[in-house]
């Protein structure tokens, strides 16, 4: 029988809250501790109210849906659960933490129907930016980056007349030598600019295919920004000596090239929307 959402028994919503919190609390305590950690995550803490500000947004829609349970949400709360066991028993801490965002998505469908899963799947979803890679994805991903970006910035420093050379990841220069490491492949920014992308597109794009170019936009964004962190390294580092690009330069260089990188999000966000909407 269809109910309304008025009349739906709350209590039963939070039990399955507390539940859920009881069952992930050493898990949300993990995740913090990255957030706190990893510059690669700081971002996290800004997910989930990003994702609450989704829900916000469609409130009004949300109080017209009526609340229709379905049993078939016990299958995605069983396999969530399974996943979380697979997770503690490997100790592989991604696929813990999957195992929470399909939990919230199987507690809705068994709760409030399929409506509601569906109006409310991108504010779940979103959730998995808050998650960490495994390392061994990040790892694949951050050397071909890193060679990349490595040769590119190699090639605009001798357009530049610095004499360099290159060997994989390592940049060579007559009086020192600079390696391009994790943080300046562009992924660490990435990962934080990715989340930034997909909660601008769904915010100021109205079609889709804007939404794709804007979230896709990020990884060269992401890359070329970087890129300019490394060109300029190298040159403070041939004409200033190691010292010069090292200390407040670097930690100052990675911050304007974030800076760099949301500032040209922002503007392709604005041309996508002139040009596409």
């Amino acid at each position: 029988m269809q109910t309304n959402l008025n009349s739906r028994p709350f209590i039963l919503i939070g039990c399955a809250i507390l539940a859920f919190v009881a069952v992930y609390f050493q898990i949300l305590n993990g995740l913090y501790l990255d957030w706190s950690n990893d510059p690669n995550y700081s971002h996290g803490f800004l997910v989930p109210f990003i994702s609450a500000y989704f829900i916000w947004q469609q409130r009004e829609r949300l109080q017209q849906l009526p609340a229709k349970p379905a049993n078939s949400g016990l299958v995605l709360i069983a396999f969530s659960l399974f996943v979380l066991m697979v997770g503690i028993a490997a100790q592989e801490y991604f696929t813990r933490r999957a195992s929470m965002v399909f939990l919230l998505a199987g507690i809705v469908l068994f709760l409030l129907g399929w409506q509601w899963l569906k109006s409310l799947a991108l504010p779940i979803a979103f959730l998995f930016f808050m998650i960490p890679l495994p390392y061994i994805i990040y790892d694949a991903m951050a050397f071909p980056l890193k060679l990349f970006v490595a040769k590119f910035s190699v090639l605009a420093l001798k357009l530049m007349g610095v004499v360099v050379l290159r060997e994989g990841n390592i940049i060579m220069f007559p009086n020192t030598v600079l390696e391009v490491a994790d943080a300046c492949s562009g992924l660490r920014s990435l990962m934080s600019l990715l989340a930034l992308g997909v909660a601008l597109a769904v915010l100021t794009q109205r079609r889709k295919v804007a939404m794709i170019l804007l979230v896709a936009l990020t990884v060269p964004i992401a890359v070329v920004t970087n890129m300019f962190r490394v060109i300029g390294t190298g040159y403070l580092a041939q004409y200033y000596g190691t010292a010069a690009a090292e200390g407040f330069f670097h930690e100052f260089a990675g911050m304007g090239v974030f800076l760099l990188a949301m500032v040209l999000l922002f503007v392709a966000s604005g041309v996508l929307r002139k040009i596409l909407n």
